[in-house]
């Protein structure tokens, strides 16, 4: 088999001294000030009625505001990193554009600090340091070894602590999948349900420490708001969310893993999460009706992380030669798999389904994966479009002699 390009992101926690610290503080404000302002700049230019600025002009633009007397500041930062965020700022657009995304917003400091090097850095995995532009020499956590050539580097704050992502590309064998095809249920009572029986136990990692989460906060908001003892509280507030995505992170790690091992085809249904959590507050003239109920329904949803579980499904079925299959997930909890009747009320209880037509009886998560199983063998053998009207990224009969 014909060897495949594999990209994989390695992270680290950097170990940085004082003064490094401040230099990365500094370099991330810089990136976030020329996101800002360049957004600002597109924005006053749309309601002009002037042409939006592409990566040449935003480049031009920043060569001006480097020169400017109240922002000469700005060359203490790495030209690179700005150019960078400048390159965000038009893959933020083209996803708006696309219909990917929401319009981009304005940073804010705190919220997703980080700056990227496309090239400039020296990596020693044998002294555990790595070499940043304008920063110099870093300790880094080498908890495992790098694979491939370092294609850039991303440093980011999160949880009061530095992290360095290092992309690398490397050339390996294709290999040939292991295993059968498989549809999956995803649910809140259980995570994940397989069209076999087999399910995953959900974490609710958010559900956890809910409670603790609320004693902070309050505790948060009793102090000044930005005096020192407001940002003691906030930064306890701050390591429990920390807890919170590290531990639904792993969770979803493990999980993905396993599937992708053991299963060469995997059908999953394509949900629009977005729409699904969409607050019910209504407006003024109209407002919604079982707001709470449907508030904690919301808070549910998002623990689970669904749509990270299937960004790694994919790219890890990916590299080991599977495919991700996406059906549209209309009546998959109300259609018998005996046959095939459509109601509402074959769901006698969220958790048990019995067919009002042929009495057929199962756990309405199993049947709900017995479905999805079914569209996408029909997605293999037709090349059918899923909801999103997004097509299969394989062949379906390169799909199909995956599955042989």
């Amino acid at each position: 088999m014909m060897p495949m390009e594999h990209l994989q992101a390695f992270r680290y926690e950097l170990r940085p001294n004082g003064e490094q610290q401040r230099k990365m503080r500094r370099f991330a404000g810089s990136c976030r000030f020329v996101f800002n302002k360049a957004l600002a700049l597109q924005q006053g230019r749309y309601e002009q009625g002037a042409k939006k600025l592409g990566y040449a002009g935003l480049c031009k633009a920043l060569t001006e505001w480097k020169a400017q007397p109240e922002t000469l500041w700005l060359k203490e930062t790495h030209s690179q990193p700005l150019q960078q965020t400048l390159k965000d700022l038009e893959r933020a657009y083209l996803n708006f554009f696309e219909k990917r995304a929401d319009f981009p917003r304005f940073k804010k400091k705190g919220l997703g600090d980080s700056f990227r090097y496309p090239q400039g850095c020296k990596l020693e995995q044998g002294n555990s340091r790595i070499f940043l532009p304008k920063v110099g020499w870093l300790r880094y956590r080498n908890s495992r070894p790098i694979l491939g050539k370092v294609c850039n580097v991303t440093v980011s704050q999160s949880g009061g602590k530095w992290f360095a992502s290092i992309q690398t590309r490397r050339q390996v064998e294709a290999t040939r999948p292991t295993g059968g095809i498989v549809g999956i249920d995803l649910g809140i009572a259980r995570f994940a349900t397989l069209s076999d029986g087999t399910y995953l136990e959900p974490l609710h990692s958010f559900k956890q420490h809910q409670q603790r989460l609320k004693r902070y906060q309050r505790r948060m908001a009793r102090k000044v708001k930005f005096s020192q003892n407001w940002r003691k509280a906030k930064a306890k507030v701050t390591r429990i969310h920390t807890d919170i995505g590290n531990a639904r992170k792993d969770y979803l790690h493990k999980a993905s893993t396993a599937i992708s091992q053991n299963h060469a085809i995997v059908c999953i249904e394509d949900l629009q999460i977005r729409n699904m959590s969409r607050s019910a507050k209504g407006t003024v003239e109209s407002p919604g009706q079982r707001v709470k109920q449907k508030s904690g329904l919301n808070r549910s949803i998002l623990d689970q992380g669904w749509g990270e579980f299937r960004r790694q499904l994919d790219y890890k079925l990916a590299w080991r030669g599977g495919y991700l299959i996406a059906v549209a997930p209309h009546n998959t909890s109300r259609t018998c798999p005996g046959c095939g009747h459509v109601s509402k009320e074959n769901r006698q209880t969220q958790a048990k389904f019995a067919c009002v037509a042929c009495r057929y009886e199962n756990n309405a998560d199993v049947v709900g994966a017995m479905n999805v199983l079914e569209r996408g063998q029909r997605l293999l053998a037709c090349g059918e479009l899923v909801q999103s009207d997004r097509s299969m990224k394989q062949e379906p009969a390169e799909a199909s002699q995956a599955q042989a």
